[in-house]
């Protein structure tokens, strides 16, 4: 199952001459894996709440491939490539209008409250697969 989600550039997201700071594609990428996850019905707050599991980045590997500008739309693609016991991989990619402009392939963890690896339950290994 892929996801995507529609941003629109700001001012804010660029730098002096125009284009998006390199930065603030990993801002983007994570709105895209919430959206993801929310999407499928899984409530990360919930998740925290009820059994002190969370999700943390643990390696991200991206190419930056061409440059966003100032009041561009985009779009963040996010797809499931991997799910363990107690990881996540994602590949995720920043398109305009279809053209790739940045791609990464992100591993998150599940921890536990005190940051030890936590497998994830049953019910989220189901609704990833």
């Amino acid at each position: 199952m892929s996801h995507r989600m529609t941003l629109r550039v700001y001012y804010e997201d660029t730098d002096l001459a125009g284009i998006v700071y390199y930065a603030n594609y990993l801002k983007f990428i994570e709105r895209g894996r919430t959206e993801y996850v929310r999407e499928i019905g899984l409530d990360q707050t919930k998740l925290k709440a009820d059994q002190g599991i969370v999700f943390a980045v643990r390696r991200v590997e991206a190419d930056y491939l061409a440059p966003a500008k100032f009041d561009d739309v985009l779009d963040v693609v996010t797809t499931l490539e991997r799910a363990s016991g107690a990881r996540l991989v994602m590949r995720q990619v920043v398109e305009r209008g279809g053209a790739v402009l940045f791609e990464a392939l992100v591993t998150l963890v599940a921890l536990s409250e005190t940051g030890a690896p936590a497998r994830l339950p049953a019910e989220i290994r189901q609704a990833l697969s």
